[in-house]
């Protein structure tokens, strides 16, 4: 164990209210001041979080638990000016929380006078959660008249509370300051404070598999120094965290297991170790090669080689190749965060990729909700990712645009062939989808096969396009099962595929289909 590591068991008035860890080795550890770093993520706890802490603290001392422990609370300690500050790594949810029911029930702290980062996250849930805990408190006995006259005061203008009418209200607080206790972990070392992220927080919100490959990666930039590291940490927190979440899980996840003709299910913590990537240590000749190639991408795009030679900086990732571990998995994540983002982003003048694409428009105006719509768009922007990855440059010219504007086309009709040969679209036929199994079943689709190994196979954009033209087949009306029911089917309708709205958006995703010529239109019936 680290000599910089130290383990504490510490009250929640101690912490709080007085500043102070209760155990600390041979006794208390005094000048306790929490922090909140800026690289922390928002205070995303709602008022169900913050009332089943209460309504966990509450059944506790109600089966006269002695000790109730609340969770963990990773610390950070450094030296800021000669004095020694202790920035939150892991816990802030669980310490703003038991503030805010402090202040409900009169004792107010000074670690609420801390300054959150301005967000949406932070200005919605710490008053709400404040006044739902308030309300909670209130309304214990002996205080019914408070509740009603104090309905409206706010967290930053509340008045004091009194507890002496109220002995459930004293009993409660008494268990809350003195029998409910963080176990604390305290480390110089901003990397090993990440080590003991906790994979899921006391009634707070499990860390999905992206947090934990943030902790992991953390560990290995030990030589950079602390600056660094919160540098790191901050942008990473500042994207947007679902988002980002669901670029591990829905994009990155499956191009890795695609390419490799292996099914894509839900992305589990089991399934992490394909992000962890390329260590340091890690000298096997494989290992060399990619770190070599990474390292020398870096170095040429940092040096002057680029500018003076009129050329673009040399791509430092590929979604098919390892990923090197520490800082290189942050910038990758950054860098697929922004391809994924301009591929769906559709404004004609944001971005470089997908721009005021026809396709795209009508897709995003009308088939937008539906599981089976869903699936079938994440099969088409997947394919996109990986197309852009392997061939098109950070700044595409001309030629790459009008490439890349075919595949579009071609990706869009093998996704779409999908989604019109079923009524009733999920994940399980999609995964068949891409494997090719539909082509042996009893009623088989047509354009089942991998498009994903297609492309990670291919040697230019026009071997790929050639070989996809050739593969992909026509439609017919007979295959096309999907919007073939109720009395807006196409066959009520007479198959009118080419119908817009006002704004110039096609009614029926099959008008590209028709357009392309991969839908048989001479088929009388």
């Amino acid at each position: 164990m680290s000599q910089s590591l130290t383990l504490a068991i510490t009250t929640i008035e101690d912490l709080l209210l007085k500043h102070r860890l209760t155990e600390a080795g041979d006794g208390p550890l005094d000048a306790v001041t929490l922090s909140i770093p800026e690289y922390q993520r928002p205070y995303k706890w709602t008022e169900k979080n913050a009332i089943q802490l209460l309504d966990d603290i509450v059944d506790a001392k109600d089966a006269n638990r002695e000790r109730y422990r609340v969770g963990t609370l990773i610390l950070h300690r450094r030296a800021e000016a000669g004095v020694i500050a202790y920035d939150i790594v892991d816990g802030q949810q669980r310490v703003v929380t038991f503030s805010l029911l402090l202040d409900a029930f009169g004792e107010a702290t000074d670690f609420l006078s801390e300054p959150l980062a301005d967000n949406p996250d932070n200005r919605r849930n710490v008053p709400a959660n404040y006044r739902a805990l308030r309300r909670r408190v209130d309304s214990l006995s002996g205080n019914r008249k408070m509740a009603k006259d104090n309905e409206e005061a706010s967290l930053e203008n509340s008045v004091e509370l009194t507890i002496q009418d109220s002995p459930e209200k004293r009993e409660l607080l008494g268990y809350v300051k003195h029998n409910c206790e963080f176990i604390v972990v305290i480390t110089d070392d901003l990397a090993e404070a990440f080590q003991f992220f906790d994979s899921q927080n006391a009634r707070g919100k499990k860390l999905y598999p992206h947090d934990l490959l943030k902790a992991y990666h953390l560990r290995e930039m030990r030589d950079l120094d602390a600056g660094e590291v919160e540098a790191v940490v901050r942008e990473w927190e500042d994207l947007d965290q679902s988002r980002l979440s669901s670029l591990f899980s829905d994009y990155l996840y499956c191009v890795k297991r695609w390419v490799r003709g292996n099914p894509a299910y839900d992305f589990a913590e089991s399934d992490i170790q394909m992000f962890k990537g390329v260590t340091q240590q890690n000298n096997y000749p494989y290992a060399q090669f990619f770190k070599g190639a990474y390292a020398f991408a870096r170095s040429v795009n940092s040096s002057a080689v680029p500018f003076v030679a009129g050329m673009q900086d040399l791509r430092q990732f590929q979604l098919d190749a390892p990923i090197i571990a520490g800082r290189p998995f942050f910038e990758y994540a950054h860098h697929y965060f922004g391809i994924l983002d301009d591929i769906q982003d559709n404004d004609r003048y944001e971005g470089y990729f997908v721009n005021d694409n026809p396709i795209v428009k009508t897709l995003d105006a009308r088939y937008r909700n539906g599981v089976g719509n869903r699936v079938a768009r994440r099969l088409f922007d997947t394919a996109l990712l990986l197309y852009v990855d392997r061939f098109c440059p950070d700044r595409p010219d001309k030629l790459d645009l009008e490439m890349f504007d075919e595949f579009v086309k071609l990706a869009f009709v093998w996704a779409y062939s999908l989604r019109a040969q079923y009524v009733n679209l999920g994940w399980w036929q999609a995964q068949n989808y891409v494997a090719g199994q539909d082509a042996g079943a009893r009623s088989p689709k047509k354009n089942a096969f991998n498009i994903y190994k297609s492309v990670a196979e291919a040697d230019s954009p026009r071997g790929l396009l050639g070989a996809l033209s050739e593969r992909l087949q026509v439609l017919s009306r007979d295959d096309i099962l999907e919007g073939s029911k109720g009395k807006n089917s196409r066959a009520r309708t007479g198959w009118n595929v080419d119908g817009q709205d006002g704004g110039g958006v096609y009614l029926d995703y099959l008008h590209f289909f028709k357009e392309y010529r991969f839908l048989e239109v001479n088929d009388e019936r």
